[in-house]
């Protein structure tokens, strides 16, 4: 029987978008993030899935969006929903990551001071949430792209939740092998208990790397209930180390009465999804063999992956997607 409690921290999070082209643009270009894989949702052929991340697409680094368009209705934050991802940069980079942001006309709340860290507020062109906090992780950053390396995003740092019963979320997160650390205000915040260490990136000699994607802050405060669409968060995945532990899970929720999926093949990694009592869909995701990291497509600019499920599909598929033209300042394989 797999070690359910030995949980290393986030895998992934997904949110819903717009326009792809936009979406691309701020992530890939703004934020200085390696467009990994531009494929398509695998319940929907004819939308996209952008993936985001460390060049190597470690878990933990990576962001995925589903953009539906410019004629998506927008969405709207509340519960039960993911409110913000928090992503990792150095000690002293906020100065930086303010100008950069307002530079571009991204409107910037903070810095504000929070347990050990400095967060920065601001949201992407759709309106989806996000903060840049310092870290002290070992994870190499980015390089060769638009943002020096000294103030480049280190992966996820961890995610924000508004759940329409906190006390219910939280006893999901402590089954999933998260411990309650601390609680500022109305946040409390839960920290990974697992294995922080995975052979899934580079530190030293070893082979291993240092994921800094460990926390999930419960947001116990009042409001309304969200809307999804752009500019929302589409769920929360966590790591699992492999199938055999994911069938483990699926038994354990079954057993205890929560909404679960059967286990699913994404091609990249295979996942279940799990709506916890206090409504947030939270995925759990296996960690990809070494080297291959969480997208191992073809890079974000050299065209379309497809599973071989839809490989005769492509013409039409190809046809039906909207261009996506990269600024010149993204990252290049």
């Amino acid at each position: 029987m797999p070690d359910l409690t030995d949980t290393p921290g986030i895998h992934h999070v997904t949110g819903i978008a717009g326009a792809a082209a936009d979406n691309a643009a701020f992530y890939a270009g703004t934020l200085g993030l390696r467009f990994l894989t531009r494929t398509v949702n695998f319940e929907d052929m004819l939308a996209y899935h952008l993936y985001y991340g460390a060049p190597d697409g470690r878990p933990g680094s990576v962001l995925t969006f589903f953009p539906y368009g410019e004629a998506a209705d927008p969405g709207r934050v509340g519960k039960p929903q993911p409110a913000a991802t928090a992503l990792a940069v150095p000690e002293g980079s906020l100065d930086y990551w303010a100008d950069r942001l307002r530079d571009r006309g991204v409107a910037v709340e903070g810095p504000t001071d929070r347990f050990d860290e400095r967060a920065l507020r601001f949201a992407d062109p759709d309106g989806t949430r996000l903060e840049l906090v310092t870290t002290g992780s070992s994870v190499p950053p980015e390089t060769e792209g638009p943002v020096p390396e000294a103030h480049g995003i280190r992966g996820i740092s961890g995610v924000s939740l508004l759940s329409v019963n906190p006390y219910a979320t939280a006893g999901a997160l402590e089954t999933l092998g998260f411990e309650r650390v601390g609680q500022e205000g109305d946040r409390v915040r839960y920290r990974a208990t697992g294995e922080a260490r995975r052979a899934v990136g580079t530190d030293g000699a070893n082979g291993e790397t240092t994921a800094p994607a460990r926390i999930v802050d419960v947001l116990d405060r009042s409001a309304d209930f969200g809307r999804e669409g752009p500019g929302t968060y589409h769920h929360l995945a966590v790591r699992a180390p492999d199938v055999e532990e994911l069938y483990a899970w699926h038994d354990l929720f079954r057993e205890r009465e929560y909404d679960v999926s059967r286990v699913k093949d994404r091609h990249f990694f295979h996942s279940l999804y799990v709506r916890e009592p206090g409504g947030i869909l939270i995925e759990i995701a296996t960690d990809p063999t070494p080297g291959e990291g969480v997208a191992r497509g073809p890079r974000g600019d050299e065209g379309l992956y497809l599973p071989p499920r839809f490989a005769e599909d492509r013409d039409l598929i190809e046809d039906q997607l909207p261009p996506i033209d990269l600024p010149a300042e993204v990252h290049r394989p």
